[in-house]
């Protein structure tokens, strides 16, 4: 998924209140679009916290009437240093990238695209789609590997059953269960958790974790303290278990976690790099890509990245046209960590 804000913030990466059990992180509404926009609640990044583990961004979305608001339609744009996972609680939507993916996403079933030195896609609910619900992440890739070429991976979690629960782990391991899919990040961890009415759910945590607990819907109750609903909340490293507990009605959780991301980064629109130059040449690159802007370069060889030129292409013809990069802020961006 795109960030389609118009003037889109620079992430500065800096820490929270440390000092706090639980940090309470609520959301900020931004419509994905034009005036039928599909709205969606983010709750990372901002300025109380940019980053849990590699996490770097959560859009939370639905359950939206399509007829009403189109349903999800992105039509294609570029990402650099960072990986896109989607995961729904219902409806259908279509990807397609110019690394040669093609996919649907269905809830319950993970695709995690890695964008490494540069990508671009696109994301449509399939037309059979009524209703559309889940979220959409982002993870921000280390040094190591931000530069690494583009790659997708699909992946169906079996449920990990209790009584009255179920949690399917879609990256890292928890509970016992792990996922095969590589996110080329430091350790991390990304699951599903839901409860039936009164049912609890306690898990053994990763210590040098820092974890975040996003509450999608019901009651429920998070180390004996009721949850809200559409916020993220924030644990600290150092805690080695949690417990989730339903109230009176079924509740569902997104359980995201990892190590503490040990760098500097800067994120601006779909980009994360390490510097306001990185950046800029981003934006040049997709801008000139699509005939938004003129080349300050001839076409051809690679980036010295490694990245090919065009670094976003190529991509099917046919498709809707591609999203223009917002104007850079009149600003030095300034990487942070």
């Amino acid at each position: 998924m795109s960030n389609l804000e118009s003037v889109p913030q620079e992430i500065i990466c800096a820490e929270g209140d440390m000092a706090a059990p639980v940090e309470l992180l609520a959301p900020r509404e931004v419509p994905l679009g034009g005036p039928r926009a599909m709205p969606v609640r983010r709750t990372l990044p901002q300025k109380q916290r940019s980053l849990i583990g590699a996490w770097c961004f959560l859009d939370h979305y639905g359950p939206d009437p399509v007829p009403e608001h189109g349903g999800m339609r992105v039509p294609r744009h570029p990402h650099t240093g960072l990986a896109t996972v989607s995961w729904l609680f219902s409806g259908n939507v279509a990807h397609l990238d110019s690394a040669g993916h093609e996919a649907i996403v269905r809830p319950g079933e993970v695709n995690l695209m890695v964008a490494g030195r540069g990508i671009s896609h696109q994301e449509f609910s399939t037309p059979d789609t009524r209703v559309v619900h889940g979220v959409q992440l982002w993870l921000a890739l280390p040094e190591a590997t931000r530069n690494m070429p583009p790659t997708f991976e699909h992946y169906a979690p079996e449920p990990v059953r209790g009584e009255g629960s179920e949690l399917r782990v879609f990256l890292g391991s928890l509970a016992g269960s792990s996922s095969p899919v590589a996110s080329y990040t430091p350790p991390l961890v990304g699951a599903e958790a839901v409860l039936r009415a009164g049912a609890r759910l306690e898990l053994e945590l990763d210590p040098s974790f820092e974890h975040g607990i996003l509450l999608d819907t019901g009651d429920m109750f998070l180390n004996g303290t009721p949850m809200a609903v559409d916020h993220l909340h924030y644990l600290r490293p150092g805690r080695g278990s949690v417990i989730l507990e339903a109230g009176q009605r079924p509740g569902r959780a997104m359980i995201l976690g990892g190590e503490p991301l040990q760098e500097q980064i800067v994120m601006w629109w779909n980009f994360v790099g390490r510097s306001h130059d990185e950046i800029v040449a981003y934006r040049t690159a997709w801008q000139t890509e699509i005939g938004a802007e003129p080349a300050p370069t001839p076409a051809g060889g690679t980036y010295s990245d490694g990245a090919p030129n065009p670094r976003f292409g190529p991509f099917p013809e046919g498709n809707p046209a591609p999203l223009p990069a917002p104007v850079l802020p009149n600003a030095q961006l300034r990487p942070r960590g």
